[in-house]
């Protein structure tokens, strides 16, 4: 009998394919907005092809525009292999966090909506504030003014700036205020410009 789907706190599936089956594609979707299959469903459309090619060429393409920001010069080809490896993991976190039409999870555990921005989570910042977050305000403006929006909404939601935030909860590991930092460092480089002088202010305060 075919199942359609299943609800439950503990639920398992085995799947069972013909001896002669040579390749399985699937796709699946996740939403951190609310806990439903409609929005999970949703955020299926993000990548609307089962062309397993298709979507391979695409995220290398998209994958090379990342990494080329930065070009080195150099006839060793380990060193490249080092550097661009290190480079990818600086985009491995933080990660987005909204569905697909802007909706996510906020502090105060209400579902939002994101507006002009995206929202992240994971912000190990005790760890990031020294080099990962300067060099993204470098290579990649727009992430770092959609992290500090997202900064923002959690003071907004949660009475403070992030310390180390998991997916819309504030962990309180480690020490420190390190989002601090991260929002001067992207005002003085100018990435905050189209806020208000008192939304900046606000900010910075």
């Amino acid at each position: 009998d075919s199942v359609n789907a299943i609800t439950g706190t503990n639920c398992k599936a085995i799947i069972y394919f013909a001896g002669n089956t040579k390749q399985v594609v699937v796709k699946v979707a996740l939403s951190a907005a609310a806990l439903n299959l409609n929005d999970a469903d949703k955020n299926l459309k993000e990548v609307p092809d089962f062309d397993f090619h298709k979507v391979h060429h695409q995220a290398r393409e998209i994958w090379n525009e990342e990494l080329g920001k930065i070009e080195v010069e150099t006839s060793d080809i380990e060193l490249k292999k080092v550097f661009y490896t290190a480079l990818y993991h600086c985009y491995t976190s933080p990660y987005l966090f909204n569905d697909i039409d802007g909706k996510y999870r906020g502090m105060d555990g209400i579902t939002h909506q994101a507006k002009e921005h995206n929202v992240y989570t994971v912000f190990s910042l005790w760890d990031t504030y020294r080099a990962l977050h300067p060099l993204l305000a470098l290579i990649d403006r727009k992430r770092t003014d959609d992290f500090v929006y997202t900064f923002m909404r959690h003071y907004e939601q949660g009475g403070m700036l992030p310390v180390w935030e998991l997916s819309a909860y504030e962990t309180w590991c480690m020490i420190g205020y390190h989002s601090i930092p991260v929002i001067y460092d992207a005002y003085q480089k100018g990435i905050l410009d189209h806020y208000s002088d008192y939304e900046r202010l606000q900010m910075l305060n």
